[in-house]
């Protein structure tokens, strides 16, 4: 009998190439809402939403892995996965950043962790412990602390928060819906399928949206890093560290997505945090410290 057992990707700790997956991704990730709002100075949210998954899907095609054929069975998760992770929250995100900064947008996105316990407790069957309801509960502070002082402001401040919120959930429903399919079919054959159902769907958004931009060079490099950088390689990397570790311990991705979009919008473009919001911002990474854990 072999000595070595084998555990679930929930339950052994993270390599080496895992946590080269989480940094990679998170750096990343962390900067595409620093160079959406470069973009988004002549562009229309509309372009940029489109142009995302559109680039994206040309960086993993490369991959010759992305090419694997998937059972005609699995063909409806897949357009609801086009949907939930890439084709709904990559248009709230353009939307939301007309109307918030960059680093606040970051910060609630760190509310992942906590909307991925929560969906999967609600609609996945997933067993949730009282470590992790502890952590949602904490994170729905840190969210309400964050998002606040902004939506509390007036006009369509609040309006972007919750477009933030709403595309937050969706990733969370999405990451249980991804992590069996990345298992079964490998990353990239999945995430070509999901980025080609994103492109087609928001199209319509990104025609309406090119005849209200305008060029730029800054835009161009910026929409270069978004959507092949952010949506295709980030995304690559997500997915695959989706079926090694599981969906709850991949969206600790966060924790540094926090991190390098609060240091890039204060120090690059200028943006200011209220103490409510680096309070709640503390808060919120507390509560995804516990959604990550799991009872003893």
């Amino acid at each position: 009998m072999n000595d070595q057992t084998v555990l679930p990707a929930e339950g052994r700790p993270f390599a080496l190439l895992d946590w080269l997956l989480l940094v990679s991704a998170a750096g990343i990730w962390g900067a595409s809402f620093l160079f959406m709002d470069v973009a988004l100075e002549v562009e229309h949210p509309g372009l940029v939403t489109f142009l995302r998954p559109a680039m994206g899907l040309f960086a993993v095609l490369a991959f010759p892995s992305a090419r694997r054929p998937i059972d005609p069975s699995d063909r409806g998760r897949v357009l609801l996965l086009g949907i939930t992770w890439m084709a709904f929250p990559l248009t709230m995100f353009p939307l939301a950043q007309q109307w918030i900064d960059s680093s606040l947008t970051g910060m609630l996105n760190s509310a992942m962790p906590v909307m991925t316990v929560a969906a999967g407790a609600a609609f996945f069957r997933v067993r949730t412990g009282s470590t992790q309801i502890a952590g949602v509960m904490v994170g729905l502070v840190g969210i309400l602390l964050v998002g606040l002082p902004t939506a509390t402001a007036g006009g369509t401040n609040a309006l972007g928060v919750a477009l933030v919120v709403a595309a937050v959930t969706s990733y969370g429903v999405a990451a249980h819906i991804a992590g069996p399919l990345q298992r079964r079919y490998g990353s990239p054959a999945v995430l070509s399928r999901v980025l080609a159902v994103a492109t087609v769907s928001t199209m319509p958004f990104g025609i309406v949206g090119l005849s209200s931009s305008t060029w730029a060079w800054e835009a161009v490099v910026s929409n270069v890093a978004v959507g092949v950088g952010g949506t295709g390689l980030a995304f690559l990397a997500a997915a695959t560290l989706i079926g090694r570790v599981g969906a709850v311990r991949m969206s600790i991705v966060t924790y540094l997505v926090t991190v390098v979009a609060a240091l890039l919008g204060v120090f690059v473009l200028g943006e200011t945090l209220s103490p409510w919001q680096v309070a709640g911002g503390v808060v919120l990474l507390g509560g995804v410290w516990l959604t990550s854990r799991t009872d003893t």
